[in-house]
């Protein structure tokens, strides 16, 4: 069973950075592709980034120059660097994978999913 659990979230001023984690268990996820999604309470959830399991990624437009998903494969990772972060970031953030190895937007793609982080930014 795959178990994804992220950290990293937390409350910053706009401009600010933070890093986001994913951590994953239960298997090698080396072959998935891994993605983050975000949620605003009463949206539909929203592509972010993905990494395939070859390194290539795939941003959504709004956040192309801000923010970087990476992955190390050694220690089962992914995270997501967001900076200069704006108020309209804040969201529940989730690190998702996929056992198809190659990047994807789609929500239905991905298999797994971790239970969120909240990110908030200030104004």
């Amino acid at each position: 069973q795959v178990q994804l659990k992220e950290s990293g979230g937390g409350l910053v001023q706009t401009g600010g950075s933070l890093r986001l984690s994913c951590a994953a268990s239960g298997r090698d996820l080396n072959t998935y592709a891994m993605a983050w999604f975000r949620q605003v309470p009463g949206k539909e959830r929203e592509f972010v980034a993905a990494i395939g399991f070859d390194g290539g990624t795939y941003y959504e437009s709004f956040e192309s120059e801000r923010f970087i998903i990476s992955r190390d494969n050694a220690k089962n990772t992914v995270a997501l660097q967001m900076n200069n972060l704006k108020p309209e970031d804040t969201a529940i953030y989730y690190c998702a994978a996929a056992k198809r190895g190659v990047v994807a937007p789609e929500a239905s793609m991905y298999q797994y999913w971790g239970q969120g982080t909240q990110v908030t930014v200030s104004s």
